[in-house]
């Protein structure tokens, strides 16, 4: 069986796959040590066990918007079957969606940039479209179809950005530490998202302190025109208690012991158990809306083609709104992709121990530009590389050839859309609190040792999740940060150092960063070759230091979510 197993390895890497990939024995000079093609493809399954979560998980978030469905009376139709039908709908074309994207990007990027990463719509920023822009059904600032046409955008602006080499650039001007408090902000977030009614349902509405506990039956609301406002009969949903136990509790049990694909486990086993109907927990229950989801999953296998959100675009540039979440989705997505495909690369060994850039950056960044766009076409919010790659190239993923197959994976998901669209939102609450348990680590690598850094940072964090909107996190994180420092810089120099800061040799140095940022493609136009770098003018992007073997023993261990500080933003998981 070995040697079977050695000849195929051997006999790919001898043909043009291996060369094109650089796999082991390909004679590319350029090869990637210890690169099989067996390897890569049980990598590449792994990957997306990790990952297939999100086909739920971005659904059940992107519904909430509501989608293309009209509300007639413009107070979110909580009580409106017919609404309610056609989110259901919308629910199924998000299955189909996200499944096609992760497919379409994440084939894209281990054939043309041959990296180990999958990619699909990301955690954070599908929260970000459906609660801060567009709104619970539609109660937003812009609609659902103007969202879309900012995503689109954002899509173009990012292709132009990497073709210029700025989005590295980009990524290092905003302070470190709240680059961090970003993401762990945006953990709280979706923390804060798999607790409330749109997933486990622990937290719900207060008329007296905006949020209490939740978990009540609907016969137990205050008011019947304020659903998830409990009265005191609260954690009584056994809904509620089996998300928690099953979905979290087990889920953590089997990330505890490092078992592979732990939370797509945990949200699988926990939507069998809601699957029959005569229970107490069905998913199904004996209603106009639940005949019709049941009629749907007992098809098991079928292809359910787009029918409200393709190609739903409204290219209203003209609002100003747009062009405001626009410029969000823009830095944020900016500070997560650029964090995440860093730190796989690192984590692969495919970083350019001189330069500190990874292979073929300029061409991931385009097919991240590219998906983003596609995806606002197919409907869903921005598509990023994913953290959960780790647990590929944990496997031994080290090509592209990684990424393709969970590509492929995703693609046969398509057809598997009414099992998808069949996972109750307790199975994926407990998913979130989990991923945003795992962003919060951040906080760690805050500067919490000079207050001028640790306010801004803890502004950031804090506003992000009450506020359900990242912009206004970052907002007043970076205003907090520069009416801080700026003053105390500016007394400082007219003061001579008279007036500094007693601890002000702790702060975070802040610089604009350093070194060329014209890609290696414009070089070679002009007709310039790359030269070695040059300490005084050629400062690298990104100046930290080798791990050491012990640690990248640790990282290849961990082969999650551990041991990677270098991630500036998490989105699956996010």
């Amino acid at each position: 069986m070995v040697g079977i197993v050695d000849r195929i390895n051997a006999v790919v890497a001898d043909s043009f796959v291996g060369r094109h990939f650089r796999l082991e024995g390909s004679g590319h000079p350029k090869e990637r040590e210890g690169s099989r093609f067996l390897t890569e493809i049980r990598a590449g399954l792994t990957t997306w066990a990790a990952m297939a979560y999100i086909i739920s998980v971005n659904a059940s978030i992107l519904q909430d918007s509501g989608g293309t469905c009209v509300c007639p009376t413009n107070d979110g139709c909580a009580n409106d079957p017919d609404y309610t039908l056609c989110v259901a709908e919308v629910q199924r074309d998000l299955i189909t969606t996200t499944a096609a994207i992760s497919a379409l990007s994440s084939f894209l990027m281990g054939l043309l940039a041959n990296l180990p990463v999958g990619m699909a719509p990301g955690l954070g920023l599908n929260a970000y479209f459906t609660y801060s822009v567009v709104g619970f059904h539609g109660t937003g600032f812009i609609s659902y179809r103007e969202a879309l046409a900012a995503v689109f955008m954002e899509g173009w602006i990012f292709l132009i950005l990497s073709l210029l080499g700025l989005r590295q650039w980009l990524a290092r001007i905003m302070p470190q530490s709240l680059v961090m408090a970003v993401g762990a902000g945006i953990g709280l977030f979706i923390a804060f998202v798999g607790l409330s009614p749109s997933g486990l349902g622990v937290i719900g509405g207060d008329t007296t302190n905006f949020v209490g506990l939740g978990g009540c039956l609907a016969d137990d609301y205050i008011d019947p025109t304020l659903p998830n406002y409990c009265g005191t009969k609260v954690m009584r949903n056994p809904t509620m208690w089996l998300g928690i136990f099953v979905g979290g509790v087990l889920t953590v049990f089997l990330m505890l012991y490092r078992i592979k694909a732990a939370i797509l486990i945990g949200i699988a086993i926990t939507s069998i158990i809601s699957w029959p109907r005569p229970t107490s927990v069905t998913y199904f229950p004996h209603t106009e809306a639940g005949d019709a989801m049941f009629d749907f999953f007992k098809q098991v296998v079928t292809f359910w083609p787009l029918k409200h959100i393709g190609n739903a675009l409204d290219y209203n540039y003209g609002n100003g709104k747009v062009w405001y979440a626009l410029i969000t989705f823009l830095y944020v997505d900016i500070l997560d992709t650029t964090g995440t495909l860093y730190s796989m690369a690192k984590f692969a060994g495919l970083r350019d121990p001189v330069t500190l850039d990874f292979e073929n950056s300029t061409i991931a960044y385009c097919v991240d530009a590219f998906s983003i766009s596609m995806g606002a076409l197919m409907g869903t919010s921005p598509v990023t590389a994913f953290i959960e790659s780790a647990t590929g190239i944990s496997e031994g993923g080290k090509t592209g050839i990684t990424a393709m197959i969970t590509g492929l994976m995703f693609f046969i998901s398509v057809f598997f859309a009414p099992i998808f669209a069949s996972i109750p939102p307790w199975a994926t609450g407990g998913a979130l609190v989990i991923v945003g348990s795992l962003m919060i680590r951040n906080v760690r690598e805050i500067n919490w040792d000079y207050i001028g850094d640790a306010v801004p940072a803890f502004l950031t964090i804090i506003i992000i999740p009450l506020s359900y909107n990242i912009a206004y996190g970052v907002i007043a994180g970076i205003i907090s940060y520069v009416l801080i420092n700026g003053s105390a810089w500016l007394l400082t120099k007219a003061t001579r150092g008279r007036l500094a800061p007693p601890n002000y040799e702790a702060a975070e140095v802040w610089v604009i960063p350093p070194g060329s940022i014209v890609p290696t493609w414009m070089k070679v136009l002009a007709g310039r070759r790359a030269a070695p770098i040059n300490p005084a003018t050629d400062v690298p992007l990104q100046p930290r230091r080798s791990p050491a073997p012990s640690e990248v023993d640790m990282e290849e261990r961990s082969h999650t979510k551990g041991s990677m500080t270098e991630i500036d933003m998490r989105t699956s998981s996010r």
